[in-house]
């Protein structure tokens, strides 16, 4: 009997997904170009903290919505300070704007962020409690023209994937000067309803959440609840319009949503979500909107802000709805060495040393492999070429260069090789 210690294997916690190869590819791929597509506007990559001080998000998100009331990661750190794990990128974004003062200079200050964000939800199918994202943020001026082209950036980040089936959503949420009237009048038909304790308390604090509750014996009292789209005053009115107007111009399909909900308080007028069909109760891929008071609630200066947040998980999900496969994908590696014989191997190492400072992506056949065993690793890496060296090959000082795709083999002198790749590949 065996007095070796016998441990239960571990496994990720609870709603937090791992991307391993080959899906793995997949969602780099799908976070790069959703990055790449905001760098082509102009927006210009800021890294945050993981964690920030409480108080960030209690007082930037607000204490009366799930994120900060009942979802976030919060603990106090060894100085007993009370931290939290980011549960979204705006506000984090807005307090690095403050306190580097970058609302100094030009206008607006355009910039893209991306990584993981915590929520402490019931996980489901494309909802985890570590979350992936990639968003932007465009501060200081409020101009339509501006929001206008934070939505056309969502909406052709996610053609320039290849998917269309999504559903772009949009409302506007008016602004400090509108708000209260329609807050009055919301919640005066609220109080009127057969609603839980739980419920009333929201339309207390505050009643636009509400009319996101799910459970379908709340929404058949929401009927013929005031809407915040027949109550803005002309300034939003014509904001919305202009941003409409000019998503026309551009081709932009949308869906005017008068009851849409964000789950973040500091939103105001434009507000817009993409959400997917295909995905079921999750459906949201990504959205965002204006937050014209945040700064100035951060203690920063009164200027205005739009942004989004993409969802990478939810994405790759989508790609895999509509049956979306996407290119260069499943290839690991260009150029795949097989050598045959120890003296071999090490001329092998110094070649594939070689193709990588000259910037070509390389691998090789590690352990004692065959020649069809060292292919089929050439074929899983989804190399396009194939390098073979053995003994003869090392005595006329060249290496067999097979194409795999067009099933050619031609012999290439050793010290001519990385020129000869770099043609071919470029």
């Amino acid at each position: 009997m065996s007095d070796k210690k016998q441990f239960k294997a571990l496994s990720a916690p609870k709603g937090v997904p791992d991307y391993i190869p080959p899906q793995s590819a997949t969602f780099y791929k799908v976070r790069e170009n959703l990055v790449h597509q905001a760098h082509l506007s102009g927006f210009q990559h800021i890294e945050l903290p993981i964690f920030e001080d409480t108080t960030l998000f209690a007082r930037g998100v607000g204490e009366s919505t799930d994120v900060v009331s009942k979802e976030m990661y919060t603990f106090a750190d060894r100085g007993d300070r009370s931290v939290t794990l980011r549960p979204e990128g705006t506000a984090g974004v807005m307090r690095s704007v403050i306190e580097h003062n970058l609302d100094r200079g030009q206008l607006p200050v355009k910039l893209n962020y991306f990584g993981p964000f915590f929520r402490y939800e019931r996980p489901q199918a494309g909802r985890y409690r570590q979350l992936q994202q990639v968003g932007v943020e465009a501060i200081g001026v409020d101009d339509p023209a501006l929001d206008a082209e934070v939505i056309a950036l969502a909406d052709r980040s996610f053609r320039s994937l290849g998917l269309s089936q999504f559903r772009l959503e949009l409302t506007s949420l008016g602004d400090q000067n509108c708000r209260p009237a329609y807050r009055e009048k919301l919640q005066e038909f609220l109080f009127k309803l057969d609603l839980d304790e739980e419920t009333r308390k929201r339309a207390e604090i505050n009643p636009l959440r509400v009319l996101d509750d799910k459970r379908p014996e709340v929404q058949e009292q929401l009927v013929d609840a005031p809407l915040m789209l027949d109550h803005l005053n002309d300034e939003c009115r014509e904001h919305f319009e202009t941003v409409t107007g000019l998503l026309d111009d551009m081709g932009i399909e949308y869906t005017i949503n008068p009851r849409m909900v964000r789950g973040l308080d500091y939103y105001t007028k434009t507000c817009f979500e993409f959400v997917h069909p295909l995905l079921g109760a999750q459906s949201g891929i990504g959205g965002g909107g204006r937050y014209d008071g945040l700064m100035s609630q951060l203690g920063g200066q009164e200027l205005s802000g739009i942004g989004y947040g993409l969802g990478v998980d939810r994405t790759v999900l989508a790609l895999e709805a509509e049956g979306i496969q996407l290119d260069g994908v499943d290839q690991r590696v260009e150029v795949f060495g097989v050598a045959l014989g120890a003296d071999a191997k090490r001329r092998m190492a110094g070649i594939v040393n070689d193709l990588r400072n000259a910037g070509i992506s390389a691998d090789m056949s590690f352990g004692d492999r065959g020649l069809k065993g060292a292919m089929k690793g050439a074929d899983r890496a989804g190399a396009r070429f194939a390098l073979v060296l053995g003994e003869q090959e090392l005595e006329n000082g060249v290496v067999a260069v097979k194409d795999l795709a067009a099933h050619e083999q031609s012999d290439v002198a050793i010290d001519a090789l990385v020129e000869h790749l770099r043609g071919q590949l470029n």
